[in-house]
């Protein structure tokens, strides 16, 4: 297991990029790391670890808060004995620096061999997340609201948006910044509907892993005064457009299983409900 510093962030977001596909699981996207990159690079690089082999990258781990660590694997390397059990051993090892002592969760894709030994090995289930997915080979239909791509000069209304759209999200345009200062925002675009008066009343971010991958949506959001309109759903179809644009081969998205309205807005978009997933989780000792 290794850190790869700030140098190396650009390293793993390209590998990242490479383990996207179709087929595969919904795992760890390089959407995710640029998300989190609203916190800096420095700290991005400080919640990052990979797992490698004979100098190549087989798994790659964000730390996404200190409680949750989230994995993606190489499609080859998916039931990899050797592999699973040392990242076994390191999340299960507070001194190792993975996850701390006391209550933690394991975000693996599913099929991981990972999962099955962490539940041998004691872990639970938590709570069911759901992931929608949806094929852009064919035509998306038009949101039908005015939408526009966010550059700097907005980036305090595309902020204002989330902030209203999540209890207690502080997000901020200088947050904004440094997300787009990113190594996986060169693939990626922050999105607002306006409504007729102009306002910015929905808001999302797209990342493309490349041409002919899985991209992601990462966040969407509404502004709660202006909910009950069909902004969910036109945003959403706004993302998926700018994603087909993007040359991505599909969008996904996922969201807890309890927040019905979410997966109702996704569904309305035409995305596919797949199969839910949870993560594993460990009680405090």
């Amino acid at each position: 297991m290794g850190a790869p510093g700030v140098d190396g962030l650009g390293d793993v977001v390209r590998v990242l990029r490479q383990w996207q596909y179709d087929a595969g699981p919904v795992q760890l996207h390089p959407g995710d790391v640029g998300w989190f990159w609203r916190f800096g690079a420095q700290r991005t690089a400080a919640a990052t670890r990979t797992w490698s082999r004979a100098g190549k990258v087989l798994a790659v781990g964000l730390l996404d808060g200190a409680e949750l660590l989230r994995l993606a694997f190489a499609p080859q390397a998916l039931r990899d004995e050797e592999l699973a059990r040392q990242v076994v051993e390191d999340v299960s090892a507070p001194e190792r620096g993975v996850l701390f002592e006391g209550r933690a969760y394991v975000e693996a894709p599913t099929g991981a061999l990972v999962q099955d030994l962490l539940l041998k090995d004691g872990w639970a289930s938590g709570e069911p997340w759901t992931p929608l997915r949806c094929d852009l080979g064919g035509p998306v239909s038009d949101p039908g609201v005015r939408v526009e791509v966010i550059g700097p000069e907005q980036a305090h209304e595309w902020a204002a948006v989330l902030r209203a759209s999540f209890d207690g999200s502080t997000f901020t345009d200088e947050r904004w910044r440094a997300m787009a200062a990113g190594a996986p925002y060169v693939d990626a675009r922050c999105l607002v509907v306006r409504n007729e008066r102009g306002e910015a009343v929905a808001a999302v971010t797209v990342w493309s892993a490349g041409e002919g991958r899985l991209g992601l949506i990462e966040p969407m959001g509404v502004h709660r005064a202006h909910r009950g309109h069909g902004y969910g759903r036109a945003v959403t179809f706004a993302a998926a457009r700018a994603l087909q644009q993007l040359g991505s081969s599909s969008v996904v998205v996922c969201t807890p299983s309890s927040n019905v309205g979410a997966v109702a807005t996704y569904r309305s978009a035409g995305l596919e409900q797949l199969p839910e997933r949870r993560d594993l989780y460990r009680n405090a000792s």
